[in-house]
């Protein structure tokens, strides 16, 4: 019964969330592209959208490249180039994962409070809205509180969930490597991949388009409107 949780936990969820990911982001695209773009409440309230807004952005986006760092980059690659653990963890976890994680939580509580107490943000918003601003906070906060965490305790999580990680994209899923691993982490693993799951569902799937329009079309030429005389 142990192993077919561990299954269920560390092999079968991970690839359904997966999955979810990428053919739900195809159907969205393919089919329902007019409803991607994230409907904008600055009409209603605009200061506190933009502080939490940018903070937010600044945030995740060094999170999200820092996570990418930690999961798929080996710690043989980091040790080749002289890079020991110690000075991996002080300036990966600590001087770039903390400040990333403030900024990413400061941001998302701003909007997260501004969604609740601001009356018509509140009124003109989904259900799917309000659950994806509370999921986000929820991941960022478990997110910070393995970082803290992990300063105090002996574990290297680039020796376990690291290589788990690697193991899902080649088909070889460790799952043996989560089962020592700390708690706080395995939450905040299975939330991280439940957000991946639910992502291509929410208005968060606006994140994956780029405007390439904007590199390749023509200039625009402005002329100033002579008078007539």
């Amino acid at each position: 019964m142990h192993n077919a949780w561990a299954h269920l936990l560390w092999v079968y969820y991970p690839y359904l969330m997966l999955a979810s990911f990428f053919f739900g982001t195809f159907i969205r695209f393919k089919y329902f592209h007019g409803s991607i773009t994230a409907k904008s409440s600055e009409i209603f309230e605009k200061k506190e959208l933009m502080i939490g807004s940018i903070l937010f952005h600044i945030g995740i986006i060094m999170a999200f490249f820092g996570h990418c760092l930690g999961m798929l980059v080996p710690q043989a690659w980091t040790d080749y180039f002289g890079i020991t653990e110690h000075m991996y963890h002080m300036f990966g976890s600590l001087m770039m994962g903390i400040p990333a994680g403030s900024l990413a939580w400061i941001g998302m509580a701003i909007l997260t409070w501004r969604r609740m107490t601001v009356a018509r943000v509140y009124k003109t918003s989904s259900i799917n809205d309000i659950l994806v601003d509370w999921v986000l906070l929820i991941t960022i906060t478990l997110g910070m509180s393995c970082t803290i965490y992990g300063a105090f305790i002996d574990f290297n999580y680039r020796q376990s969930i690291g290589p788990w990680v690697r193991s899902l994209f080649t088909l070889n899923p460790q799952w043996q490597l989560m089962l020592n691993v700390p708690l706080i982490y395995r939450i905040h693993v299975l939330v991280g991949f439940f957000v991946f799951g639910y992502f291509p569902y929410t208005r968060l799937v606006h994140a994956l388009t780029l405007p390439w329009q904007y590199i390749f079309r023509r200039f625009i030429v402005y002329r100033r409107r002579t008078k007539l005389v």
